[in-house]
C-alpha cells in the first residue's frame, strides 16, 4: 500500500481546517470594516451643527446621535431612574427627565449620573435644575434600545432597560421616539447629576478575533506540515 494514502486524510483535514480559520479572520475584517465606516458617518452626525429634536426623521436609524436641542420646561413629577448604572465604581441611576417642548410633546432627557446606593433609589428633588423655567437643552439623540422584563417594585419609579413602553407607562403620556443625552450645563455643578458625557464609537473586538483567526489557521498549516515531515523521515528511516 503506497506511503503515502495514509497522510491524505489528515492533510485534508488540516487545510479545511485552516481554510475555515482563515474566512472566519476575513470575515471579522470585514465587520471591522463595516464598523469602522458606521462609525465614521456617526461621527459626521456628531460634528454636524444642532437640529431641534422636533425635525429629526422617524426612522430611529437615521437620527441616532444627531446633534439636537430642545427648548421646553422640566416636568420633574413624571422623572424616572434607569438603574443600575455604575460610575468609577460607584453604583448609581441615570435620570430620565420628561422636557415638556413648545409644542405640547414630551421628550425625555438623559440628565446623567447620580449616586444611589442601592443603583435604583434616589431623591429625585436634590437633583432638580431651572425648576419651573424655560431651559434649553442640548445633546446628542439617543434611540430606545432595551425592553423591561423584569420591572422593579410597583412604588420604584425606575426601569431596568430602556424601554420606551416601560418609561412611557411611569411618565403617565406617550414621548418621542428619542431621548436626548443631554451635553450641556444648564445649572451649577453642586446641584447638577453628572453629565455622559460624549458617545465611544469604537473599532469592537473584530480586529483582535480576526488575528485569532489567523493565528489558529498558520498554527494548523506550520503544525501539519511538521507532523507530516516526521512522519515521511520516520517511513524513510525505517524503509
Amino acid at each position: 500500500m503506497s506511503p503515502r494514502k495514509p497522510l491524505l486524510l489528515p492533510i485534508v483535514i488540516t487545510l479545511l481546517f485552516a481554510g475555515v480559520c482563515a474566512r472566519l479572520g476575513l470575515w471579522q475584517l470585514g465587520r471591522l470594516a463595516e464598523r469602522q465606516e458606521w462609525n465614521s458617518h456617526l461621527e459626521q452626525r456628531l460634528q454636524a451643527a444642532p437640529v431641534p429634536v422636533a425635525s429629526l426623521p422617524a426612522d430611529s436609524a437615521l437620527g441616532h446621535y444627531r446633534r439636537i436641542v430642545a427648548q421646553g420646561v422640566y416636568e420633574f413629577a413624571g422623572e424616572v431612574a434607569l438603574a443600575g448604572r455604575s460610575s468609577q465604581g460607584s453604583p448609581g441611576v441615570h435620570l430620565l427627565t420628561p422636557l415638556r417642548l413648545t409644542d405640547g410633546s414630551l421628550v425625555l432627557i438623559n440628565r446623567g449620573w447620580v449616586y444611589a446606593p442601592d443603583a435604583m433609589t434616589v431623591d429625585g428633588a436634590r437633583w432638580r435644575e431651572r425648576v419651573g423655567d424655560t431651559v434649553t437643552v442640548a445633546g446628542y439623540a439617543e434611540t430606545w434600545s432595551g425592553r423591561e422584563t423584569t420591572p422593579p417594585p410597583a412604588p420604584q419609579r425606575a426601569v431596568r432597560a430602556l424601554d420606551s413602553t416601560a418609561v412611557a407607562r411611569l411618565v403617565g403620556a406617550p414621548i418621542r421616539p428619542y431621548y436626548l443625552v443631554q451635553t450641556s450645563d444648564s445649572a451649577p455643578s453642586a446641584v447638577r447629576p453628572v453629565r455622559l458625557g460624549e458617545p465611544v464609537l469604537a473599532d469592537g473586538s473584530h480586529r483582535s478575533y480576526a488575528i485569532q483567526w489567523f493565528t489558529f489557521a498558520i498554527i494548523a498549516v506550520v503544525g501539519g506540515a511538521l507532523l507530516v515531515r516526521e512522519e515521511l523521515v520516520r517511513r524513510r528511516a525505517t524503509a
